[in-house]
This record gives C-alpha cells, sequence and structure tokens, in this order.
C-alpha cells in the first residue's frame, strides 16, 4: 500500500514561512524626503532616534536604510560631543537613589 502525501497535519498560521514580522519594512524618512546628509544641528529630529535612556535606536525599530542610520548615529554622536543632545536621560536612573554601605 502506498503512502498519501500531504495528509499530515494541516499548517498552522504560525507554522508558515515568514513568521510574524515578515510584513513590508516601512519606507527610510530620509529617503522619502530626499535628504542626503543628515544634520547634527536639527536636534528636533534626532530625538526620533534616541530611546527615552538615551540609547540610539536601531534600524529594524526607526525603519531608517542603512546609508541614512550610519548618518544619524554620525550626527547623534557629533550632536552630544557638542551638549545638543544629552549622553543619558535627564532623570538619572530610574530604580531610585543609591544607597551607600557601612564600612566599618
Amino acid at each position: 500500500m502506498a503512502k498519501a502525501r500531504g495528509r499530515g497535519k494541516p499548517l498552522r498560521r504560525r507554522d508558515k514561512k515568514g513568521g510574524a514580522g515578515s510584513g513590508r519594512r516601512k519606507p527610510c524618512q530620509h529617503c522619502r524626503d530626499k535628504v542626503e546628509q543628515v544634520d547634527y544641528k536639527d536636534v528636533a529630529s534626532l530625538r526620533k532616534f534616541i530611546s527615552e535612556k538615551g540609547k540610539i535606536r536601531s534600524r529594524r525599530i526607526t525603519g531608517s536604510c542603512r546609508r541614512h542610520q550610519v548618518q544619524i548615529a554620525r550626527a547623534v554622536k557629533r550632536a552630544r560631543e557638542l551638549a545638543l543632545l544629552p549622553y543619558v536621560n535627564e532623570g538619572g536612573r530610574e530604580d531610585g537613589p543609591r544607597r551607600e554601605r557601612d564600612r566599618g
């Protein structure tokens, strides 16, 4: 007796190729606006690419292309150096004040 092909379990939605994140990538904001060079003096637009802790957000989160992500990172670093942007958030640590240990 021959074995029937394709008679296994039906494919579930999560088993399909591509997964949940295989949707279309959002286009780069700078490519849409035809920006050649990201300006480090434009602090308002650079703040969109920085997290609450002060870290530079990744391409996956921001949707930037590789070329503009490199320019964004360089512009953020220059703006931090010139004190236009903070290195960390102004609130400091989120878990509260630090306690001193007794040394005695």
